[in-house]
C-alpha cells in the first residue's frame, strides 16, 4: 500500500496562533497519513516547532483545529494526546540521566499502564521484557545498564525515541532528531530511527534543517514560511523549487 493510500491520521485545518505580534501560524492546512514521513523545513521562526507544539497539546491555538483518526484533539492535554497514539521526540531528549537506560524504559511502561507504585522495584515491571525488544530495536539493547547521562549524543536521541515507541503511538512527532549527533554519526542514527519506525508500523513528521537528511528519508516535505505552507510535495519537487532554494536552502 503507497503512502497515499494509507487513511489519514491527522488532520489540521485553518490552525492559527500569534504571540504578541509574530503570526506563528496563520491558516495551516496539513494532513499527515499512515506509514509516511513527513519532513517540515524552513527558516528559524517560521512555526515549524509551534505546529509540533500545537498537535501535542503544548500550545492552544487562537483559532483552527487538529484531528487524529478523526477525533477532535484540539487542546487536549500532552497526556491525553499521548495515550491517543500521538508520540513526541524533543529536540533534547527528556531522559532520567541518572537513571539507568533500561530504568528509563520502565517508568515508561509504567506510565504507559498507568501503574506506579513506590513499593515495587523497577526490574519488578512485567514489561521489562518488552522494554528491552523496543531498545534492541533502536540498536540500543548493549546500553541496558549504562546511566543515561553517559550516553553519547547519538545513543541519548534513540533511547528518546524508544521511550516513545513505549506508548505504542501511530504517528511520531520529532523535533531536529538528529541535532547535536556528530556529522559523521547523522545518518547512521537516522537509518537505524526510519527503520524502527518502519517496523514498528509508526508513521512520523519530522523538523529538520539538514536538506541532505530530508532528501533521503523524507516521503513528503512541507516548507513553513512565516507561519504558512509554502509548498508541500515529495523532496526531488520541493528541494528543486527556485523559491524554496532561495529562501530556505539559501544556494
Amino acid at each position: 500500500m503507497s503512502e497515499a493510500t494509507h487513511p489519514i491520521l491527522l488532520s489540521a485545518r485553518g490552525l492559527e496562533i500569534r504571540f504578541g505580534g509574530v503570526v506563528a501560524a496563520n491558516g495551516i492546512d496539513l494532513d499527515v497519513r499512515g506509514g509516511e514521513n513527513l519532513a517540515i523545513i524552513g527558516p528559524n521562526g517560521a512555526g515549524k516547532t509551534t505546529f509540533l507544539n500545537i498537535c501535542t497539546g503544548y500550545l492552544r491555538p487562537n483559532a483552527g483545529s487538529v484531528r487524529f483518526e478523526n477525533k477532535e484533539i484540539t487542546a487536549h492535554p500532552p497526556r491525553e494526546i499521548t495515550r491517543l497514539g500521538i508520540a513526541r521526540a524533543f529536540q533534547i531528549p527528556q531522559l532520567f540521566s541518572d537513571h539507568t537506560v533500561l530504568e528509563n524504559m520502565l517508568l515508561a511502561a509504567a506510565s504507559r499502564a498507568k501503574r506506579f507504585n513506590l513499593f515495587k522495584p523497577l526490574q519488578a515491571i512485567p514489561e521489562r521484557a518488552e522494554m528491552i525488544e523496543l531498545l534492541d530495536l533502536v540498536g540500543c539493547a548493549d546500553d541496558c545498564d549504562k546511566r543515561s547521562g553517559d550516553l553519547p549524543e547519538g545513543h541519548r536521541k534513540l533511547v528518546d525515541i524508544a521511550i516513545a515507541l513505549a506508548m505504542k503511538p501511530k504517528l511520531l512527532l520529532m523535533d531536529e532528531p538528529t541535532s547535536g549527533v556528530a556529522t559523521a554519526d547523522k545518518f547512521g542514527i537516522m537509518e537505524i530511527l526510519v527503520r524502527a519506525l518502519e517496523k514498528a508500523k509508526v508513521a512520523s513528521v519530522f523538523v529538520e534543517h539538514d536538506m541532505d537528511m530530508v532528501q533521503r528519508y523524507a516521503g513528503r516535505v512541507a516548507v513553513w514560511s512565516a507561519g504558512k505552507i509554502q509548498k508541500l510535495g515529495p523532496p526531488s519537487e520541493v528541494l528543486e523549487d527556485e523559491d524554496v532554494i532561495r529562501t530556505v536552502i539559501g544556494v
